[in-house]
């Protein structure tokens, strides 16, 4: 089932890839991940629409091929980006999927509209908590990302298969659309750094831990676990997340990569349908 793509003002314009938008089941907004973008929920994607899901996987602002301002990269403004969104749609009640950065928007969103989603999903995210990582200074200087501006897109390609290898090709190039190819063959985020700097800060400042007894729809929290040391802290920040909301389930991805919706798009989208119901 190919997805059709196109452009949705809500006060800007947002690029959307949509799968089965006359399905009758719930329908699904998919919201990927800092410096990310929208193709890399294709697969899990696809498995919904198949099951009769409407699905929308959009570009935040900033990412791309949507409209880049240089300001508006805090919870609030990206949160009601989305609100705005699902009523272009016309949708009511759809179930809000976030990876990362874009768990704790989903976070967000349920504590600033409660009742507009049915479910929520947090995908590796949702319970990040930057600030515990030490002082601004330190965590910027830490997370910055690389410059990859000017790197040969097939040398990228080559970078992430040999670090991913059970990735699909698929999932391959999916990812690799977090850049623009230039005519010379070689690729920029579409992110500028300015504003990748900008969303850290945002995600600095949150307080999940706020706003989680805020949040009224039921949650599916669906963390990675890689084998790494971030791993082993990240099973007391889940815990924490599932104590404080009222209405949580975990389910744990062993042994997959951060991107769980690329690793494992199947199982991701069958533990999102098993949580519906």
């Amino acid at each position: 089932m190919e997805p059709v793509e196109r452009f949705v003002d809500v006060g800007l314009k947002l690029q959307v890839r949509e799968w089965n938008r006359g399905g009758g089941e719930r329908p699904f907004l998919l919201i990927h991940g800092l410096s990310s973008n929208a193709r890399t929920w294709d697969g899990v994607a696809t498995v919904l629409a198949k099951n009769g899901h409407p699905v929308t996987a959009v570009n935040q602002r900033g990412h791309g091929q949507s409209d880049k301002p240089d300001d508006g990269y805090d919870f609030a403004t990206v949160t009601a980006d989305l609100h705005r969104l699902i009523d272009a749609l016309g949708w009511e009640k759809p179930v809000l999927a976030g990876q990362s950065w874009g768990g704790n928007v989903v976070l967000e969103f349920g504590a600033r509209y409660p009742g507009v989603a049915s479910h929520l999903v947090f995908v590796d995210g949702g319970f990040l908590k930057l600030y515990r990582m030490g002082a601004w200074e330190h965590v910027a200087k830490m997370l910055r990302p690389p410059l990859l501006t000017g790197t040969p897109r097939t040398e990228m390609k080559t970078r992430m298969v040999t670090f991913q290898p059970e990735w699909s090709e698929a999932g391959v190039e999916a990812t690799l659309h977090n850049f623009e190819t230039l005519p010379d063959g070689t690729i920029r985020p579409w992110l500028s750094l300015e504003r990748h700097m900008k969303i850290l800060r945002a995600l600095y400042d949150q307080q999940p831990e706020a706003l989680y007894p805020q949040i009224q729809e039921p949650v599916l929290i669906c963390p990675a676990d890689d084998g790494s040391d971030w791993a082993q802290r990240k099973h007391d920040e889940v815990a924490i997340a599932n104590a404080a909301i009222q209405n949580a389930r975990v389910h744990w991805f062993r042994q997959t990569a951060h991107d769980i919706h690329v690793h494992k798009p199947a199982q991701l989208a069958q533990a999102m349908l098993d949580f519906i119901g």
